[in-house]
């Protein structure tokens, strides 16, 4: 089995402090950041970063589906690692500051063991870039939420 690794970034034009907190709000902000590959998404402890254990459905495609209870951690400051007590995929969100005043950076990485074989061939090319579509649409609704907040403290 080899390791499988999927890697998303996307600059955000708003603060790294308010990108972070928007994703580490379980209870509240990121269930409507979800795109519709996740389903039946519960927050079962928690809500808001460290110790939040929250479980959701991934359709990855039309035929897999994995049931994820995740346990998040913050491991260091701008990070939250997500590790899945029913899989061995752990994703990991790192904001960091942007390139331009006031925005930020934010890249998701998922890693797991994938499988042998054929399948797992086809597995580790094609799951990443799924993957990263996803991701990709999860930090699309992430810029569109955060960026309308700064926006709207710049015009008060």
């Amino acid at each position: 089995m080899a390791q499988v690794e999927s890697t998303t970034q996307r600059e955000i034009a708003a603060r790294p402090e308010d990108v972070f907190d928007a994703l580490a709000d379980y209870s509240g902000t990121r269930g409507r950041l979800l795109p519709g590959q996740f389903g039946e998404y519960e927050v079962r402890e928690g809500g808001d970063g460290k110790g939040t254990l929250v479980r959701w459905k991934l359709q990855a495609t039309s035929k897999r589906v994995r049931d994820c209870l995740m346990e998040v951690d913050e491991p260091m400051e701008g990070q939250l690692v997500e590790r899945d007590r029913n899989s061995s995929m752990v994703t990991t969100w790192t904001v960091t500051p942007g390139s331009a005043e006031g925005a930020s950076r934010v890249t998701v990485t998922t890693a797991w063991k994938g499988a042998g074989g054929v399948g797992g061939f086809f597995e580790r090319a094609f799951a990443p870039k799924g993957l990263a579509r996803i991701y990709d649409e999860l930090l699309a609704n992430l810029a569109a939420e955060t960026e309308t907040e700064a926006e709207g403290r710049a015009g008060a």
